[in-house]
């Protein structure tokens, strides 16, 4: 007998951790938005990990600023920013009050409400390319900066909320270097991943920007 998700929202103390414990164990929860047209169910397949200050690829890499307050706040928020003009990407703050790290949530599968997120990817070509990137699962979700700093261990009537769901075995978790980042954190191997997911975002190495001339 398979037994249903777990559908309680996820703890506090579970996001009171290292950022590099927390994002491989943030696979197969699953996230829940809720919106005035009704209920987003998606099961997470990829993250990526970032330490704070002591990640250059992290947005507190410098410190703490306007943009990136909510990273140093409680653990088990949200942190929503805005990127390239055009795009949200949704992150989860963990570690340390004080201490700022976060967990991007790259990738998930739409398991509720997928007739909702067609209607914000109009380009997907399949429900698998749905939530397929960060930027497209902030889409489908519809979520935007008005939602930076929501708590995700809140339940109901949160707009969003993270449960337990199905957690991965670790034998079907794969990890390797994150997507586009560059410089010093170009290598390490934070980006996690549910082995053979459909849904996963393809890699791609960090492309340095050319000055124009």
């Amino acid at each position: 007998m398979i037994e249903s998700p777990d559908r309680t929202p996820m703890p506090r103390d579970f996001f009171d951790r290292p950022v590099l414990d927390v994002a491989p164990g943030l696979l197969g929860r699953t996230l829940v938005r809720r919106t005035d047209d009704g209920p987003i169910e998606l099961r997470i397949t990829e993250v990526e990990a970032y330490a704070g200050e002591l990640d250059p690829g992290s947005h507190a890499f410098r410190g703490r600023t306007p943009r990136n307050e909510v990273m140093f706040g409680p653990p088990g928020h949200a942190y929503v920013y805005f990127t390239y003009g055009m795009w949200h990407c949704l992150n989860v703050v963990c570690g340390p009050e004080g201490r700022a790290s976060g967990v991007l949530l790259r990738a998930g599968e739409i398991q509720v409400g997928a007739e909702l997120a067609r209607k914000r990817r109009i380009s997907a070509r399949y429900d698998r390319e749905l939530a397929k990137g960060p930027a497209r699962l902030a889409t489908a979700l519809a979520v935007d900066r008005a939602l930076n700093g929501t708590d995700l261990c809140a339940g109901t009537p949160s707009p969003l909320t993270l449960i337990h769901g199905t957690p991965t075995p670790a034998d079907q978790v794969r990890s390797g270097p994150r997507t586009g980042v560059g410089g010093d954190g170009a290598h390490h191997p934070w980006r996690y991943w549910i082995d053979g997911d459909p849904t996963v975002s393809p890699y791609r190495a960090h492309v340095p920007r050319r000055r124009a001339t």
